[in-house]
């Protein structure tokens, strides 16, 4: 369940960013993140990465309030989108700061909606 739950977490977080970069709200805050076309070949990747991420769910690290385990948990891949594939692999430089100053804040929000999602979803099937 905890894979559903990171997968699920995903989907939600893509929709929300394929809507942002329709929309050009990322252009409008300055963020050059390109708005990403809603396809399965786009898709598919994020949601096995989410369920990947999921699995952090079974950790024992942190208890109480859903909301903030969701936005604890999320916090890991945060630091790996910003830490390791902004900088290594993408070329974008620390934190992804050559995409925008917002960068940072765009990431650490959409990991927050990924984390928020996914442990809702396991609050509501009573997994949590």
């Amino acid at each position: 369940m905890s894979f559903a739950a990171g997968a699920f977490g995903a989907l939600v977080t893509s929709v929300v960013l394929w809507f942002a970069g329709t929309y050009h709200l990322t252009a409008r805050l300055g963020i050059g993140i390109a708005a990403p076309s809603l396809t399965p070949s786009w898709l598919n990747p994020r949601i096995v990465a989410g369920g990947l991420w999921g699995f952090l769910f079974l950790l024992p690290l942190v208890s109480g309030r859903w909301w903030i385990r969701g936005l604890i948990l999320s916090l890991a891949p945060t630091a790996y989108q910003l830490l390791y594939v902004y900088p290594r692999e993408a070329g974008q430089g620390h934190f992804g700061l050559d995409l925008g100053v917002l960068t940072p804040a765009y990431v650490i929000a959409a990991n927050a909606l990924w984390g928020l999602s996914a442990a809702w979803l396991l609050r509501a099937t009573g997994r949590a």
